[in-house]
This record gives structure tokens, C-alpha cells and sequence, in this order.
């Protein structure tokens, strides 16, 4: 039964929430403590999402050899293959061709696997993708390409698509018009890409609606610029961002949860937080900020703030809480300032007032 569980497991990854990847199925191991449910945090759509219980036996005896075989899923990972194996069931659903050495993608390597729904090629060395290879992947929902060598987003890919991990590979470019066409796509992943915000063309994400994009472990120097104004979730940790000025976030009213931690930033500009009334989370730790961002008192749905190992020496008694009651709709459950060098004997108790329990603020561990 492990083919089953494989595919429940697949499933499960729809619900795109911040990860620190060590592998491929650590994507099901995000069951951090979260503000929101899965759904809501990631917007991940989940109608009409194949339910394992409906799937239908298949008793094809086509199998490539080495492969496992088994209720549409066909696992070929682990075997060393150099390309894409043949006589893969046209009926198959998830195709997980990970940990190979697969180099290429040609144009008919996917032929006949109109059902598709998700294909797995993490970590492999695929530096060239034919411009027709996944033409006939007409319902594909998932596609992981992850730890590869691409230097380009592949062409034409399926407008069914509707999360695209592409996280560690070579990718200096974003063109516009790369994703036409898309507009079941709601998840992008790309981060570990060694991209510079000039290498988003103006355009590269026009005609997207994502809730979900990340692209920690880059160059940014800045919030790049233009990127679709549906997002809930935006992640950009690990880059090189020195401050956040105030058209930055702008666009993006609709975020819950904003990852900036990791960065370089020593100044966010009055006002910047404004644009942000449903952020519910919001990481700022691992930065050089010398003071609490103004404006998280305004943010009446704000719950978790990280602003842990930074460069903060004081703590207002209104940083973090609104004067008067009945102004903030959802209480802090979370609030990190641990690491920094701010005198935590001084800091008044009616600083956290709007704070659900003492528990939920952790101060102290600076060392210099």
C-alpha cells in the first residue's frame, strides 16, 4: 500500500507553507505553528484535486524496468536512469523520477500521458528541456523540477499547471511572457536561483494570480517590482535586501504572511506597513533593524511578529499594541525580540497588553 500513501502524500504539498527544504518529501513535513489553517494560508485551491480513495486499480503489465508499479503511480526514483524510461502507463497520474541522472528532456518522453497530474524530476542534472516536452501533459497540476541545472523557466508549460517548484537550479532570468497562458497557477516556488531584481523583465509575472510565491536564497537587493497583486503569502528570505521603502509593498493588500528574515535590512520607511491591513505574520528576524518597525499597531489582524537577532535596543510601550481598546481585532500570539540588545528588565508590561499569554513573547540570549 506505500504507492497509496505516496500519493496522499503528494496531495498534501498543495498546501504550500514556508519550509526549510532538506528534501523532496519534507514539502509534507510543514506542520509549523501557524496562525491559519493550511487552505488559508497557502490559497491553495484544492477543488477538484484527485482523492485517492477514488482511484481506480490499474492492472496494465506496462512497467518500466526497476520502477514500482502500482494504482497510477509509477516511482522510478533512485535508479540511476540517464532519460526518461518508456512503457510508462498512459493511465498513470504521478510519475516521480527523482534522485536519476536524467540530463534531458526530449520532445516525446511524455507522450501519451494525457493523465497526468504530477511529475516529480527533483534533483537530477536537467539542463535542456525541448520547447514541446510537456505538450502532452494536458491536466499536469504539479510539476516539481527542483535541484536541476536549468538556466531558464521551461517553454510552453502546461496551462493546467497550477504549482511549479523550480527551487535550486542555475535561473538568472525571469522574461516576460514565460508564464502566458497560466492562469490556473497559483504557487510558485524559486528560490536558490541566483536572481538579481534586473532579472525580472517588467512583465515577467503579468496574467498570474498566485497566492504563493518564494524566492529566498537569491541576490535581491529590493521587494522586486510588479509581482501579482493576489498574493497571501510572499517569501523573501535570505537575500540581500537592505530596506523597505514605502511604494515596496504597495501592490500586495492581500498578503497573510510576509518572510523577509534573513536579509540586510536596517530601515523600513514609516508607512511601508500600511499597505498590508490582513498580514497576519510577518518575519522580520536576522536583519540589522535598530528599532521596532513603526505601524504593527495599525495592522489589526496581526498576530506573530519575528524581529529575533537584530540590532533592537529599545521597546516601546505602543510598538506593538494600539492605544485604547477594542482597536485590534486578533491578539498577538507570538512575538520574538530574543538576541537583540534591548534591556528587557526596562520594557514596560503594558507593551504587550494585546498579547494572548506571557508565553508568547520571548526575550533574552543576546550575546554580543
Amino acid at each position: 500500500m506505500w504507492p497509496l500513501w505516496l500519493l496522499t502524500s503528494l496531495l498534501a504539498l498543495s498546501q504550500a507553507l514556508p519550509f526549510e527544504q532538506r528534501g523532496f518529501w519534507d514539502f509534507t513535513l510543514d506542520d509549523g505553528p501557524f496562525v491559519m489553517n493550511d487552505e488559508e494560508a497557502s490559497g491553495a485551491d484544492t477543488s477538484g484535486v484527485l482523492d485517492p480513495d477514488s482511484v481506480t486499480p490499474t492492472y496494465s503489465a506496462m512497467c518500466p524496468f526497476g520502477c514500482h508499479c502500482h494504482l497510477r503511480v509509477v516511482q522510478c526514483s533512485d535508479l540511476g536512469l540517464k532519460s526518461v524510461p518508456k512503457e510508462i502507463s498512459p493511465d498513470t497520474t504521478l510519475l516521480d523520477l527523482q534522485n536519476n541522472d536524467i540530463s534531458e528532456l526530449r520532445k516525446d518522453d511524455f507522450k501519451g500521458l494525457q493523465h497526468l497530474y504530477a511529475l516529480v524530476l527533483v534533483n537530477n542534472k536537467i539542463s535542456k528541456i525541448h520547447e514541446k516536452a510537456f505538450s502532452p501533459l494536458r491536466k499536469l497540476q504539479k510539476l516539481y523540477i527542483s535541484k536541476n541545472h536549468l538556466v531558464e523557466i521551461p517553454p510552453n508549460l502546461p496551462s493546467s499547471l497550477v504549482e511549479l517548484r523550480i527551487h535550486d537550479n542555475r535561473i538568472r532570468k525571469v522574461p516576460k511572457g514565460v508564464f502566458s497562458g497560466l492562469r490556473n497557477m497559483n504557487c510558485i516556488e524559486m528560490g536558490g536561483n541566483p536572481l538579481e531584481n534586473s532579472g525580472f523583465e517588467p512583465g515577467a509575472f503579468d496574467g498570474l494570480k498566485l497566492n504563493y510565491l518564494r524566492i529566498s536564497e537569491a541576490k535581491l537587493t529590493g521587494v522586486p517590482k510588479d509581482l501579482p497583486e493576489t498574493l497571501n503569502e510572499l517569501h523573501l528570505d535570505h537575500n540581500k535586501i537592505q530596506a523597505i521603502e514605502l511604494e515596496d509593498l504597495l501592490r500586495y493588500s492581500k498578503l497573510y504572511r510576509l518572510g523577509l528574515g534573513h536579509n540586510q535590512i536596517r530601515m523600513i520607511e514609516n508607512g511601508s506597513l500600511s499597505f498590508l491591513p490582513t498580514l497576519r505574520e510577518l518575519h522580520l528576524d536576522n536583519n540589522k533593524l535598530a528599532r521596532v518597525p513603526s505601524g504593527l499597531p495599525d495592522l489589526k489582524l496581526l498576530q506573530v511578529v519575528y524581529l529575533h537577532s537584530n540590532n533592537i535596543t529599545k521597546v516601546g510601550v505602543n510598538d506593538f499594541c494600539p492605544v485604547g481598546f477594542g482597536v485590534k481585532r486578533a491578539y498577538y500570539n507570538g512575538i520574538s525580540l530574543f538576541n537583540n540588545p534591548v534591556p528587557y528588565w526596562e520594557v514596560q508590561p503594558a507593551t504587550f497588553r494585546c498579547v494572548t499569554d506571557r508565553l508568547a513573547i520571548q526575550f533574552g540570549n543576546y550575546k554580543k
